[in-house]
C-alpha cells in the first residue's frame, strides 16, 4: 500500500519534468499572441492594461485585399469583437480624467453652474456671416430652463440679447441696454477683434468653444454611405485651394499609393466634376447644376481612406476634413495638429506624425488595406460605442451654439450687462 502510494506521487513529478523538457528542447512551440488564429481572439491578460486587438498585429494575417466593407466587420467580431475593445481602450484610458460636471463650452463656462444664470430667455440676432447655415434658425429650449431663439431676421429676433458677428467687426462700443457683441472666427489664425464681449473660437481657452465635428457645417451633403470599398485605387483626396506646401506633402505621399484626387489640385479622374460620372448612385434629388460639396461624401465613403491634410499646422485645429471623412465611414489619413487624439474616437484615424517617412505610412497603408480585421477595427468606435473625446467634440459643435451661446449670454445678463 505504502509502495503504491509513493508510485502514484512520484508518476506525477516525472511526467512533468518530461514535458518540461521537452518544452526547453523545442519539442513543443506555444503560440505566441501574433501568431494565433485571426478568427481565434487572443486571451485577455489578467492584471495587465495591454488587451491585444488587430491593430497590434496588423499584417499578420493572410493577404486579402477585400471589397466588402461588411464582410470585413464580421470578421473582425470573429477574430477581436466589442467586448475586448472596449476592454483595451478602458484600460488605457485608467487614470484619465474626467470631465467637469459643470456646465461645459468653453472658459466662460469654468465652474458655472445654473444657479448663477441671470436671464431665462435669450434672443441671437447673426448680423454678419459667411457661412453660418440658415439650418440653425430656430427656436432653442437650453439647459437650466433657458430659452433661446437664434436667427438672421430681424423679424424673428426683433430685441436682441445677443448681435453675433462672423466676417464683420462687430461695433467699437456697446452701451448697457445694448446686446452684448459676439464675434465667431474658426479659422486657424483665430484673434479677437478687441470690440466683442464674447468671442467664439475652436480652443477650450475661447470663451465659447466650436469644433467642426457636428453635421451643421455638411447638412446638405448626400449621406450614402458605400458598403464596398475599391481596391484599384485606396486614397480619396480633394482640393480645389491649391497651396503650395499642401500640394507638394500630397503629390510626395499620392505618388506612393494608389488613388484618385478630385478637385482642381492634382487632378488625376479626368476633370473636377467627375465623382457624379463615376458614382452615379451620389447623384441628388435637388435641381439645378450639382455641386462637388452635394456628394463630397458619398464619392469619399467608396473609399477605404481619405487624405485629409489641414491647411495649417495649430493646436486644437482640427477641421471638417477630418470630421468628413469619418462621417463618410473611411479611414482618415491625417496630417495636422498634434493633440488631433483631443477631437476624435480612439483607433479611428491614421496619424501621420507616428511614421518616420511618408514611405513607411505608405506601406502601412497598403498592409492595412489588405488586412479587412485591421481595417475593420478602425471602424469599432462606431459600432461598439466607444467614442472617447468625439463625444465631446461633438457637444461643442456648431450645432450646439446657438444654446451654448445663449447660456452664456444669461450668464452675462444680456442686455444687463455692463457697458464695455
Amino acid at each position: 500500500m505504502l509502495f503504491r502510494k509513493r508510485i502514484n506521487y512520484v508518476a506525477p513529478m516525472l511526467a512533468s519534468a518530461a514535458i518540461l523538457l521537452l518544452l526547453l528542447s523545442g519539442y513543443f512551440e506555444l503560440p505566441s499572441i501574433s501568431s494565433l488564429s485571426p478568427t481565434t481572439p487572443a486571451p485577455l491578460l489578467a492584471g495587465s492594461t495591454r488587451f491585444p486587438t488587430a491593430l497590434d498585429s496588423v499584417g499578420s494575417r493572410d493577404r486579402d485585399p477585400f471589397t466588402s466593407l461588411l464582410e470585413a466587420f464580421n470578421s473582425w467580431d470573429a477574430a477581436v469583437g466589442c467586448p475586448r475593445i472596449r476592454a483595451k481602450l478602458a484600460a488605457n484610458a485608467t487614470g484619465a480624467a474626467e470631465p467637469p460636471a459643470s456646465i461645459t463650452g468653453g472658459a466662460a463656462w469654468a465652474t458655472v453652474t445654473c444657479g448663477d444664470l441671470a436671464t431665462r430667455h435669450v434672443g441671437v440676432l447673426v448680423k454678419g456671416w459667411t457661412w453660418i447655415p440658415d439650418a440653425l434658425d430656430g427656436v432653442y429650449t437650453c439647459r437650466c430652463g433657458v430659452s433661446c431663439v437664434w436667427s438672421k431676421s430681424a423679424a424673428a429676433v426683433d430685441r436682441p440679447d445677443v448681435l453675433l458677428f462672423e466676417g464683420a467687426t462687430p461695433p467699437p462700443q456697446r452701451m448697457k441696454g445694448l446686446p452684448l457683441r459676439a464675434y465667431l472666427d474658426l479659422e486657424a489664425s483665430r484673434k479677437p477683434t478687441g470690440f466683442e464681449d464674447i468671442f467664439i473660437g475652436y480652443h477650450a481657452d475661447d470663451d465659447v468653444q466650436v469644433t467642426y465635428a457636428g453635421k451643421s457645417f455638411h447638412t446638405s451633403r448626400s449621406y450614402h454611405i458605400s458598403i464596398e470599398k475599391r481596391n484599384d485605387a485606396l486614397i480619396y483626396w480633394s482640393s480645389s485651394r491649391c497651396l503650395p506646401h499642401r500640394d507638394k506633402l500630397a503629390k510626395d505621399f499620392l505618388s506612393l499609393v494608389p488613388h484618385h484626387s478630385f478637385g482642381r489640385c492634382l487632378n488625376n479622374v479626368g476633370g473636377p466634376d467627375m465623382a457624379l460620372s463615376m458614382y452615379p448612385v451620389c447623384s441628388t434629388s435637388d435641381n439645378g447644376t450639382p455641386h462637388w460639396w452635394d456628394h463630397l461624401h458619398c464619392a469619399m465613403s467608396q473609399y477605404k481612406f481619405v487624405l485629409a491634410i489641414e491647411n495649417t499646422k495649430t493646436e486644437s485645429y482640427v477641421t471638417e476634413k477630418l470630421f468628413y471623412a469619418l462621417e463618410a465611414g473611411s479611414v482618415p489619413i491625417y496630417f495636422g495638429t498634434s493633440n488631433v487624439w483631443d477631437f476624435v474616437p480612439p483607433n479611428s484615424i491614421i496619424d501621420a506624425s507616428k511614421f518616420s517617412s511618408l514611405k513607411e505610412l505608405a506601406s502601412y497603408v497598403r498592409t492595412v488595406a489588405n488586412d479587412p480585421v485591421a481595417y475593420a477595427e478602425y471602424h469599432a468606435w462606431r459600432r461598439c460605442g466607444v467614442l472617447g473625446n468625439f463625444g465631446r467634440a461633438r457637444e461643442m459643435s456648431l450645432d450646439t451654439l446657438p444654446c451654448r451661446l445663449c447660456e452664456v449670454a444669461s450668464k452675462r445678463g444680456g442686455k444687463s450687462a455692463d457697458a464695455l
